[in-house]
């Protein structure tokens, strides 16, 4: 298994270099498959995800296909992800997507995806690899989510909570002190990564790729 975990998706060339080399191919030959799912329940101006589409667009790669899963059936947004060496899921709201990852039979399919793609995640795109959505940590940090009532489980993919943006000015609560202050009771490792950071994932492996700050609790 081999993810990408990200804040702000392809930000810096470690990260992008970071990305050719879990897919073991340069750009060029490298096609990719971008989820906007996430995004689709975000109000107001998109720049974080034009800018991500665009930082992708810089790498020259072969091929970026757009499938958003929550809006076309699965006969055409499969063969989209069948081609794709690359699953990038973009950022947004990490319940929305995980509710229609599960809701349109994508879920089924990611253990076979899995074993010859690379996950990419952009914020909630990598969010949604942890054992659950904690509230706790949806709603006390990012002043998200706040008509849920319960963690939705996750991919579990990771044993770990990942938690974008560590630092960022539009999130102000996403500091050490809070961060480890929400984190109390947490038995769980957590890795805070801000905008220039990422996780490079093979199997059990993690290696930390960042050109920015980051933070390891538990």
């Amino acid at each position: 298994m081999r993810l990408l975990l990200t804040s702000n998706g392809l930000s810096n060339q470690s990260i992008a270099n970071t990305l050719f080399d879990l897919v073991g191919k340069p750009a060029e030959e490298i096609s990719v498959v971008y989820i906007p799912t996430a995004s689709n329940v975000e109000m107001g101006d998109k720049d974080w995800m034009i800018n991500d589409i665009l930082n992708l667009y810089k790498q020259n790669f072969k091929q970026i296909d757009i499938a958003d899963i929550s809006a076309v059936p699965e006969s055409i947004w499969r063969p989209k992800f069948e081609t794709a060496d690359v699953m990038f899921f973009e950022g947004g709201n990490a319940f929305h997507l995980m509710r229609w990852i599960q809701k349109s039979g994508l879920r089924d399919l990611l253990p076979e995806y899995m074993k010859s793609k690379v996950w990419v995640g952009v914020s909630a795109g990598s969010m949604v690899t942890n054992k659950d959505l904690s509230l706790k940590f949806s709603q006390e940090i990012y002043g998200e989510d706040l008509n849920e009532t319960e963690n939705l489980a996750g991919l579990k993919y990771v044993d770990f909570y990942f938690l974008p943006h560590l630092n960022s000015e539009y999130f102000t609560k996403l500091r050490k002190e809070n961060i480890e202050k929400v984190a109390q009771g947490f038995k769980e490792k957590i890795y805070a990564l801000d905008n220039n950071s990422a996780l490079k994932i093979i199997d059990e492996n993690i290696e930390i790729i960042s050109e920015g700050e980051y933070l390891e609790l538990n």
